[in-house]
Parts: C-alpha cells; sequence; structure tokens
C-alpha cells in the first residue's frame, strides 16, 4: 500500500515542478525537457521489459488462452470506449463530435484507462497470500495480456495520428518482426537479469529507437522521421529472456525506484496549466479546449473513475464455471492502473495533446493509484470467503 501511495504522490509532485519549472529555469528549462524525455523513455523501457519477462505462454497449448486473450481484450476495450465518448461527448463542443481528428486524439490519450498495472497487483496480491487461488492465476494471464494488447492497439493509433505514409509501413514491418521474434524466441536467452543489467537493456533499447529517429529526422527531415514507440521493442526483449521466478530484494528495490522516478517525469512532462487563460493555438485540437474550474476537474475525474473501472468488469460475463464472488474479485482486482497507462499519457504528450482532457487523465490515474489499496482489500475479501465456503463445503 505503501508503494501505491508513493506512486500517486511521485506523479503530483512531478506535475507541480512542471508548472514550477519553466519559470524558474527560464532558458535553461528546454534541455532539461529534452533530458526528461530520454530519462522517461530509458524508464518506460525498464519497465516493459520487466512485463515481457512476465509474459509466460504454454505454446503446446495455445487454444486455452483464446479465450483469456478475448476477455483481457474486452476489459481493455471497454473502458477505452466509454472514456472516450465521455470525453468526446460531454466535454466537447457538439459540433466537433464527427471531426476524424477530435475522435483520434481522444481514442489514443483514452487509452490511458485501458491497462491493468501488472506490477502493483502481483506485488500486493502476493503479499496477501493469495498465490495459489484461481483469481490470481486468472489475473495473472488477463493483466499481461491486457498490457499486450494496450502495446498493440498503440500501433493502429499511430497510424491515425501519422497517416498511411511510408514511415508507418516500416513502423508496421519493425512490429511484425518483432512480434515474429518474441513468439519464435520466447525465454529463449539466458541474458542477466539483475537490475543493473536491465537498465542497460533499456538504456540500449531506448538508444536504438531514438537513433532511428534522429538518423531519419537528419535524412528526411522530421515530417519523414521514423518514431517506433520502445513499448514493443522492450516488451519484446524481456519475452525473448529466460523467465526466472522470483528475484532478490535488490532488484525489487530498483525495480521499485525507476517505477518512482518514472511517475515523477510523467508528472514533469505535463504542459503548463492556467485556468484564467483564454485557449492557445496548438496542432492539437483537444489541446485548444478552455480549462474549467479545479471542481469541475474533479467531478470529471470522478466520473472517469466511475467509467474506466466499470468497463473493467467485463470479466464478469464469463467463466460461468466459477462463483459470483470469484468473477466480481477477478474484475475488481483489475481495477488498478498504473506504469503502462501512464506510458500512454506520456506517448500521447508526444503528439502535442493537452488541455483540460490530459489534466482529468492524469489526476484519474492518481486517484485510482490511492483506490488501489482499497481494491486489492475488497478482493482479499472475496477471495478468503471463497476460501472458506470451499473449505466448509
Amino acid at each position: 500500500m505503501k508503494k501505491v501511495l508513493s506512486f500517486s504522490a511521485m506523479l503530483m509532485l512531478g506535475l507541480v515542478l512542471s508548472q514550477v519549472l519553466p519559470g524558474a529555469l527560464g532558458t535553461s528549462f528546454e534541455p532539461t525537457r529534452e533530458a526528461v524525455e530520454m530519462l522517461l523513455g530509458v524508464c518506460l523501457a525498464f519497465i516493459m521489459i520487466n512485463v515481457g519477462r512476465e509474459f509466460e505462454v504454454d505454446k503446446s497449448n495455445v487454444k486455452v488462452y483464446a479465450k483469456d486473450y478475448l476477455v483481457a481484450m474486452l476489459a481493455a476495450a471497454l473502458p477505452w470506449i466509454l472514456i472516450a465518448c465521455y470525453y468526446i461527448f460531454v466535454l466537447m463542443p457538439s459540433e466537433w463530435c464527427a471531426s476524424g481528428t477530435v475522435w483520434k486524439e481522444t481514442l489514443l490519450l483514452s487509452r490511458f484507462a485501458a491497462p491493468t498495472s501488472a506490477g502493483i497487483l502481483f506485488t500486493m496480491l502476493a503479499a496477501i497470500g493469495l498465490q495459489r487461488s484461481w483469481i490470481y492465476q486468472k489475473i495473472q494471464v488477463l493483466a499481461i495480456f491486457d498490457d499486450l494488447d494496450t502495446i498493440l492497439l498503440m500501433i493502429p493509433l499511430q497510424i491515425a495520428m501519422i497517416g498511411m505514409q511510408w514511415q508507418m509501413g516500416v513502423i508496421l514491418a519493425t512490429v511484425v518482426i518483432l512480434l515474429w521474434i518474441g513468439w519464435k524466441q520466447m525465454g529463449s536467452y539466458s541474458l542477466r537479469s539483475d537490475w543493473k543489467s536491465l537498465l542497460l537493456y533499456a538504456a540500449l533499447t531506448y538508444g536504438a529507437t531514438y537513433l532511428i529517429y534522429v538518423l531519419t529526422a537528419h535524412f528526411f527531415g522530421e515530417q519523414g522521421s521514423v518514431h517506433i514507440e520502445v513499448l514493443l521493442p522492450a516488451f519484446v526483449l524481456g519475452m525473448v529472456m529466460k523467465h526466472s521466478h522470483g528475484s532478490s530484494k535488490g532488484d525489487d528495490r530498483a525495480a521499485t525506484v525507476v517505477s518512482l522516478l518514472f511517475m515523477l517525469l510523467v508528472g514533469m512532462s505535463m504542459p503548463l496549466i492556467n485556468l484564467d487563460s483564454a485557449p492557445q493555438e496548438s496542432a492539437s485540437m483537444i489541446a485548444t479546449l478552455p480549462m474549467p474550474s479545479w471542481g469541475v476537474i474533479a467531478l470529471h475525474v470522478v466520473l472517469v473513475s466511475l467509467l474506466s473501472n466499470l468497463g473493467k468488469l467485463a470479466p464478469m460475463l464469463f467463466y460461468r464455471d466459477r462463483t459470483l464472488k470469484e468473477r466480481l474479485a477477478l474484475s475488481i482486482g483489475m481495477f488498478t492502473r498504473g506504469e503502462v497507462g501512464a506510458g500512454v499519457i506520456f506517448i500521447a504528450l508526444g503528439y502535442n495533446i493537452g488541455g483540460p482532457i490530459l489534466l482529468i487523465s492524469v489526476l484519474t490515474l492518481v486517484f485510482n493509484l490511492i483506490l488501489t489499496g482499497g481494491f486489492v482489500a475488497i478482493v482479499k475479501r472475496l477471495a478468503l470467503s471463497v476460501a472458506s465456503e470451499e473449505t466448509a463445503e
């Protein structure tokens, strides 16, 4: 619980710094902003390598996972679609509802609500002794598929943002090759997996994607650059590493520090917020929306949180061979949000998407992190109730 609250605190601290540093640093702020973006990319790669290391599939019995993937995909899609519709039909002018630009920007930003935080969830459920329960084992599969679905869906969203230019052909070919390598070589390579090695792999992975961007921008100009998001390459690198069960306390502490730093840096990447100023011109349409009062923002944060968690109840419609309590515990367990959702917000920032909707998304992430302890407590109570009933029978 302390870790989850720390994530929220770091995200909020970063948000405060994002408003203070531009004025305090003046002309030195731009180099600082670039350094923050690079460090963010390395931290995100480190987190995604660890997510990839959690991905284990019995390739001899793939059909078993088909239903789980569909359930995870639905659990990721429903919050995403509900929030996108809320943003468009509640927060935007009615004449914008038919705008393709508004839809693609909103669909990208609202994707932050899709992924369940696998790392936070597994740690907290293991801490309360649920490793052997059906709930824990099923959540492990769904949460990882949830993240994988988010990563894969970022590709068509990128195409929508950039357009089907030749660069997207390069990106699509890269995605297909990476997925093929990840599947064929899953768990094949005995690479060192201590935190220092993982941090080195993360830096090299981000460096490779950044180098591709710099070289293509140099030869073809900014409009012709190829920007491969670090999410998939890092995830695939984690997939191909031999899976090790358990880690040292030092590795766990380092992973927590990287996640905390990542949350801080995401907050620091936020654009300036001014509730009193008129909307500024921007390449993004939704960034030009006027900023409402803090009371209205708080109301939207609560409603967006309710919608996102309502969508996460999708698993209750499946697994009818299990009790209602087990299915409810499974669904509530997927309410947790964390680093991957913050990573989507970071990617949205790269497309200059800002304004009140970005602020609401960030604060919703913070709000859900604060509530995570309560979500896990409910899961624990339901799981213990199921266990006692089975013992009685």
